[in-house]
């Protein structure tokens, strides 16, 4: 009875779980397996396959331009997590207090999360336009020079961290609204009868409470920050000589412009080991400030 009882249990889980089984193996086990045979050839897809042993790791580390694309992915983190952080944990703040309209603003903030990447970087290449977008015609109105957003070397970048966190920052409001609405109020009205100002209550209360969600934030973004491609793919192709071109974008016009299909596969493993590494100590250092 009891061997009957089980075989009609596990059968159907079975069953059941085969759809996932599938789908994990296609979608990820096979790519992964086919990655790492064809980091070890030389392949374009059209022709056969050529071994070529370790060459393939031998020209990351001679390929400047890779070197280049992994230094511009750095300078975008540099610029993006801490525009992001701040921006985020303003309006989470404001969004926290009794304003009118409250629940429409949360929503209104989130609703660029939801918008297509592609037709986000679309609008913000018209808006960085040189001659008509509203950002120069405006600056114009000023009587400041228009700035070369997408075609100087020195904005391009920048002007992508502003897309990118414009598109990625109400993510962050929701998480820092989580936070805050998570700090007991009676901190707040023990250090008001203490004689403590907003000010002084926002660095000695809010900021070290919100100190996990400060960290958790933190790694979202520079794991968000590393898969950068769409934004210089689609406002500047990664140019201006290759001030925008990021390390997701290079392994992608190598496998598909060029046809190393190999050399794009061993830098694409090489680039996921430093995500990994970057990730690996993050994750050590949250656990060592949410449980210190």
């Amino acid at each position: 009875m009891k061997e009957g009882f089980k075989t009609t249990i596990k059968k159907p889980g079975f069953l059941l779980s085969l759809p996932y089984v599938f789908h994990l193996m296609i979608f990820f086990v096979y790519p992964v397996v086919f990655s790492v045979i064809i980091i070890f050839h030389r392949w374009d897809v059209v022709t056969p396959m050529e071994f070529v042993g370790l060459r393939n790791f031998e020209r990351i580390f001679a390929d400047e331009v890779f070197l280049q694309s992994l230094i511009n992915t750095g300078v975008f983190l540099l610029l993006h997590i801490p525009l992001q952080i701040v921006i985020a944990l303003f309006f989470a703040v404001q969004l926290n207090e009794r304003i009118p309209f409250r629940g429409f603003f949360r929503t209104l903030y989130f609703l660029p999360v939801v918008v297509s990447g592609v037709v986000v970087t679309i609008l913000f290449q018209q808006l960085f336009s040189y001659d008509t977008g509203i950002l120069n015609l405006f600056l114009n109105k000023l009587g400041i020079p228009r700035i070369p957003w997408l075609v100087s070397e020195y904005w391009a970048m920048p002007s992508i961290a502003l897309m990118a966190t414009w598109k990625n920052v109400g993510l962050y409001v929701i998480l820092f609204l989580a936070g805050l609405q998570s700090i007991p109020k009676e901190l707040y009205e023990a250090a008001e009868l203490d004689g403590a100002g907003s000010v002084q209550r926002f660095f000695r209360i809010t900021l070290p409470m919100l100190n996990p969600t400060v960290v958790t934030v933190v790694v979202l973004s520079v794991i968000g920050g590393f898969s950068l491609f769409i934004e210089p793919y689609v406002m500047t192709g990664g140019g201006p000589m290759d001030s925008t071109l990021s390390a997701m974008l290079y392994i992608y016009n190598q496998a598909f412009n060029f046809g190393h299909m190999g050399y794009a596969a061993t830098m694409g493993l090489f680039f996921a080991a430093i995500i990994f590494t970057v990730v690996s100590v993050q994750r050590k250092f949250v656990e060592t400030e949410l449980y210190q």
